[in-house]
């Protein structure tokens, strides 16, 4: 997280199984900073592969930034496998593949 022109670490007290990005929705965006919806909320924007140097410069003197640990290919299986979906802000993938389709072997 950066906020007052420092980075900090944030650490859940107790480890879950949620992705990284449910969890900061639900421990901290919804109940600390009352962002319900971040699909629709004017406060909340999303910078895909963005550096520190542009987090930093986004958030500025008053705005919070958070950088989080990719969404993995086995976690989007799961959730795909089980029927899920992907909560919001969690899609960004690198390398895009030029179809813009993800493909996956069906047996």
């Amino acid at each position: 997280m950066y906020a007052y022109g420092a980075w900090r670490t944030l650490t859940l007290k107790e480890p879950t199984q949620e992705l990284d990005v449910e969890s900061l929705q639900e421990k901290l965006l919804g109940p600390v900073l009352g962002i319900e919806e971040p699909r629709t909320d004017l406060r909340i924007s999303f910078a895909g592969n963005a550096q520190a140097a542009e987090l930093e410069w986004l958030a500025g003197e008053s705005g919070v930034a958070f950088a989080l640990f990719p969404t993995s290919m086995e976690e989007l299986m799961a959730i795909s496998d089980a029927g899920g979906l992907m909560p919001p802000k969690s899609t960004w993938f690198e390398p895009k593949l030029l179809s813009g389709l993800a493909i996956r072997r069906i047996w």
